[in-house]
């Protein structure tokens, strides 16, 4: 077939935001296989194959859209899943735009072909017409024990199940998936998705074994003593950070980890639910990341009157996702840009210490700011403008300024080494962390960053894994 030469991708079909705002059903439906075959034709497999570097896994891109351009979708999902354990997932939540799509050679003069869109279809698709059951690895008589079931976990776990490896993992939630159930919201990404993931996973093998908090139930000392050759930390960040600000103890103020793990996990959002949150009110969400963005749309979809985002820089450094700003506009959310939290306030009845109304969030004091001089890392930091403080009315607060790795394993696993920040120290090129056998990665070295740079860091350390039990030394 002819190549598509339109600059445009094909756009994703998007459900009313007038409709959706009020439910957690997914908010993007996905391509048809007209549109995937219509997107697909867009690609014009290049030489050089540049979207393949941008990619933390290494999906072999212009392989997969061949498969797609013929219409064997199986084919183009068997390639995907040669080197991603998590295809449907990632269609959904990577940030392609600042990967694989940014090398694409079609957004010189147009925009990316969009392979995230292509590989969410490729994945649904087989998720939905596939039957052929799971064909298990010979097993080669090696056990790894990894903590914690999030995206990198579970990449790490099914690259070794796929090698033949006895794999057990441990997680600390009655749920696997890590973030991926606790964090991200429903209408983001179904629950069902990752199930279905995850299933796949124990069909290769996979020993999930959950309500385990390694540190407490078990140490990592514990589980080298028990036969396991090597253990992979997977464990992720979800010690929230706050600003340190008046006001932060007081009732109406979450944490976004909190928040979303009420909504997300412990299924808030229905009706039935004894899980109290949030329902209602005025909401404001401090942070600009994804996490603030899911939990804005989060308190919408909970029904709050009114949600705004403070956020100290401009829109330009909104380090959310484009798409998922995009979505929170549609959908109402007010943003409050070049503005900081200094003070949470509460109402106070000095007369009635009985009064229930007495400790709650009412208000939040905010200053004006202005972008400065560029910080270490090339940003203009803010800076307060002088005699600009003002408040905004609120009846509820969440901080979405990210988290940082939980202290438990650091602290009960002898000689393992952390850096200031809580971060385990780990060799780059391996994995390896300063205790023998024991590798780690994603958020528990690097804290919060994304589903995909932590599944490329579970590959990095399956790999490393695989080479240690087998007395090879040395990175790829």
């Amino acid at each position: 077939m002819a190549a598509n030469m339109d600059p445009c991708k094909n756009p994703m079909p998007t459900r009313d935001a007038r409709v959706r705002a009020h439910d957690f059903s997914e908010v993007t439906t996905g391509y048809s296989e007209q549109a995937a075959l219509n997107e697909a034709l867009r690609c014009l497999n290049c030489k050089n194959h540049p979207c393949v570097t941008g990619c933390p896994v290494n999906i072999r891109i212009p392989e997969f859209i061949e498969q797609v351009k013929k219409g064997d979708f199986e084919a183009a999902y068997k390639i995907i899943h040669e080197t991603s354990s998590l295809p449907a997932v990632c269609g959904r939540v990577c940030p392609q735009e600042t990967q694989c799509e940014q090398h694409c050679v079609r957004g010189i003069k147009g925009e990316p072909v969009g392979i995230g869109r292509l590989e969410r279809f490729v994945a649904d698709w087989h998720n939905e017409h596939n039957t052929e059951p799971v064909e298990r690895p010979v097993p080669n008589g090696h056990r790894v024990a990894v903590v914690g079931s999030g995206p990198s976990g579970l990449t790490c776990a099914g690259d070794l199940a796929k090698k033949g490896y006895a794999v057990t993992v441990f997680e600390a939630l009655h749920t696997a998936g890590g973030v991926l159930v606790y964090g991200i919201p429903e209408f983001r990404l179904p629950k069902s998705i990752v199930k279905q993931e995850v299933e796949h996973l124990k069909a290769l093998g996979v020993d999930l074994q959950t309500n385990v908090i390694i540190g407490r139930t078990l140490t990592v000392d514990e589980l080298l003593s028990e036969g396991y050759e090597a253990v992979y930390i997977a464990s992720g960040a979800g010690l929230p950070n706050f600003m340190n600000i008046p006001g932060e103890s007081l009732m109406g103020v979450y944490s976004a980890n909190e928040f979303l793990t009420r909504s997300n996990l412990m299924k808030a959002y229905r009706q039935d639910s004894t899980t109290p949150v949030m329902k209602g009110g005025r909401v404001a969400v401090v942070g600009g990341g994804n996490v603030a963005m899911d939990a804005a749309r989060t308190a919408l979809r909970l029904g709050a009157q009114e949600v705004t985002i403070v956020y100290r820089r401009s829109l330009e450094e909104l380090p959310a996702r484009k798409e998922e700003v995009e979505h929170a506009k549609e959908e109402g959310v007010i943003f409050r840009l070049l503005s900081n939290p200094t003070e949470i306030l509460g109402y106070e009845n000095k007369e009635d210490k009985r009064d229930p109304r007495n400790g709650r969030v009412v208000g939040m004091k905010c200053v004006c700011m202005e972008l400065g001089e560029p910080d270490e890392r090339g940003r203009r930091r803010p800076v307060e403008i002088p005699d600009s403080e003002f408040v905004l009315p609120t009846d509820t607060v969440i901080m979405a300024i990210g988290t940082s790795p939980n202290p438990l394993i650091k602290t009960t696993t002898p000689g393992l080494e952390v850096n200031r920040r809580g971060g385990i120290v780990i060799t780059p090129e391996t994995g390896a962390t300063s205790v023998e056998g024991v590798f780690a990665g994603g958020d528990a070295v690097t804290g919060a960053a994304t589903v995909i740079s932590a599944m490329g860091a579970g590959k990095l350390a399956a790999a490393s894994i695989d080479r240690y039990i087998n007395g090879q030394t040395g990175a790829e």
